[in-house]
């Protein structure tokens, strides 16, 4: 079994407990941003993960963004605080997460590069730079549709649901 991810299905089941977790909108010189692809799912999503204990969300999410795409990143702001009740994660060993996602806006580092993406092949099979005009066309989860749309419709205020 994979990880099932439910965004406001009245059928999803009932939370354990609260999962924080981090992405990054990074966006490069000539404005693309970075998507990575999932391999259980086969869903475009922006990079990103779980926190580990021991570890800021700042931390967490520059560590994910490195693991899933090859890219160093550096931290330029808040893009939103998603902690919808009905975004449900569940495990592959049966615990069900309520997801709290903290999203940055990132850029690569040093600023001024471009870096080729590199997937990871262990959680992500294709990694890439994306011209925001291409993005309707990717396959993408809803919940992370929406921060996507925040982060590059309304970059210079936070969003919180």
């Amino acid at each position: 079994m994979r990880l099932r991810e439910y965004y406001q299905d009245p059928n999803a089941p009932r939370a354990h407990d609260v999962l924080p977790a981090a992405f990054a909108a990074v966006r490069n010189v000539a404005g693309e941003v970075l998507l990575v692809r999932r391999i259980d799912d086969g869903y475009w999503e922006l990079p990103g993960g779980r926190l580990e204990v021991g570890e800021s969300a700042a931390q967490a999410v520059i560590r994910e963004v490195a693991e899933e795409s090859g890219v160093t990143i550096a931290l330029t702001g808040l893009s939103g605080v998603y902690s919808d009740p009905t975004h449900v994660l569940l495990d592959p060993d049966g615990t069900v997460h309520q997801q709290l996602a903290l999203c940055f806006h990132a850029v690569p580092a040093p600023a001024d590069g471009i870096e080729v993406p590199r997937p990871d092949g262990i959680e992500t099979k294709e990694a890439a730079w994306c011209a925001p005009a291409a993005l309707a066309t990717l396959v993408m989860h809803p919940a992370m549709r929406l921060r996507l749309h925040d982060a590059l419709t309304a970059p210079h205020r936070a969003h919180f649901e």
